[in-house]
């Protein structure tokens, strides 16, 4: 029985465009043939994958497919190129067989004659530092595992003093072909040649060191220059620090990508940076100066008489650096004016006499204003 076409995809009926292209590619990625070690399976899987994308993809086919479950002529919308209305009147063989004769199979396609320079493969290394270096720059040390050229054997994958010879099954070709007869004629079938692995040449004497791979799994320990301004998520890139390509293609590249720790006392965001400083009620009053915690160091600021709690502060040029340029963000502190919990017989007589002569009386009357300012009719 065939597979429902949004089981294949692992997406809801009622999905979206986007959601299926995303998907696809994650389902095309994972079970390529060509980086899948059950080849058979993978190749299969990745047949039926590329069938239920291009019916879920087009929007006529999908609408087709949503009222009666089938495309085309009424073949199931299942696995097979039959589901797209291809299947009849080719006997036994189906069109996906057909398919093939013309192209080879999708897998073995893509792996023909690989003997040529490939590049290698890029690489991923997570860095966290903490927000001081991040505002400052740092250099740090990593190390990573990656695969690089094999030095005895100079990447060829053959013991020194061997040659690599040309593959008597293929000629030197890295292809098979096979001739096929069908109800629509002769036809030629490509694929990788299985002695070779569709690379034209053979190893008779596999170095000893990497095994015939011509690449080895080494630990490297790299220098990382983080530079000042860098913010969480930002992506250093090494040219070549990644792993070595084959057949004399080039290395690829070294990606860090810089985490930055949650500090204890200061946010970010973007370039600017934020504090809270506690005040008290003389100083939020009569104003006065303050020193402010940044990470430059301590910084004065000049606070107003008659600052309310929670009033933020903006100090210009006090934030975090950018990476291009000689800019920064700013500094913002926000206060917070503490209440005192214990007083002394002489600080309460004071605050009495203060409430006596109106102080009390000020903040009700001007908390009561705006009550009635919000209930008045326009």
């Amino acid at each position: 029985m065939a597979r429902d076409l949004y089981e294949v995809l692992g997406v809801s009926r009622a999905a979206k465009a986007d959601d299926i292209k995303r998907a696809y590619r994650k389902l095309a990625q994972k079970h390529h043939p060509d980086v899948s070690d059950d080849k058979s399976g993978a190749e299969h899987r990745f047949k039926e994958i590329n069938q239920a994308y291009e019916v879920l993809s087009d929007p006529q086919k999908r609408a087709q497919y949503d009222r009666h479950g089938t495309i085309g002529n009424g073949a199931s919308a299942g696995p097979g190129f039959a589901d797209f209305g291809f299947g009849q009147g080719f006997g036994t063989s189906g069109f996906g067989d057909i398919f093939d004769m013309f192209f080879g199979e999708r897998g073995d396609a893509q792996t023909m004659r690989r003997s040529g320079p490939a590049r290698g493969a890029d690489l991923r290394h997570d860095l966290e530092i903490s927000l001081e270096e991040a505002f400052s720059g740092v250099t740090r040390q990593i190390a990573f595992a990656h695969l690089a050229s094999c030095e005895a054997c100079r990447g060829s994958g053959a013991a020194p003093g061997t040659l690599i010879t040309a593959c008597d099954r293929c000629a030197g070709t890295g292809v098979m072909r096979m001739v096929r007869r069908t109800p629509l004629g002769q036809f030629v079938t490509q694929s990788a040649c299985n002695k070779c692995g569709g690379e034209g040449n053979v190893v008779e004497h596999p170095c000893g060191d990497c095994g015939g791979r011509g690449r080895r799994d080494i630990d490297r320990t790299l220098s990382v220059k983080v530079p000042a301004g860098v913010d969480d998520g930002s992506r250093i890139r090494i040219n070549g620090g990644g792993e070595a390509g084959t057949h004399g293609g080039g290395a690829g590249d070294l990606y860090v990508y810089i985490m930055i720790k949650p500090h204890k006392l200061f946010k970010r965001s973007g370039h600017d940076t934020y504090v809270d400083i506690p005040l008290s009620f003389p100083q939020a009053a009569l104003g006065a100066t303050v020193q402010v915690p940044s990470l430059e160091g301590t910084l004065d600021l000049a606070i107003g008489p008659g600052t309310q709690s929670g009033t933020s502060i903006r100090m210009r040029g006090h934030g975090m650096p950018t990476v291009r340029g000689t800019q920064r963000g700013d500094h913002v502190v926000t206060v917070h004016v503490e209440i005192p919990g214990k007083l002394t017989h002489r600080q309460r007589e004071l605050l009495e006499e203060y409430a006596s002569l109106g102080g009390d009386r000020v903040q009700e009357r001007s908390f009561f204003d705006k009550v009635k300012d919000a209930f008045r009719p326009e």
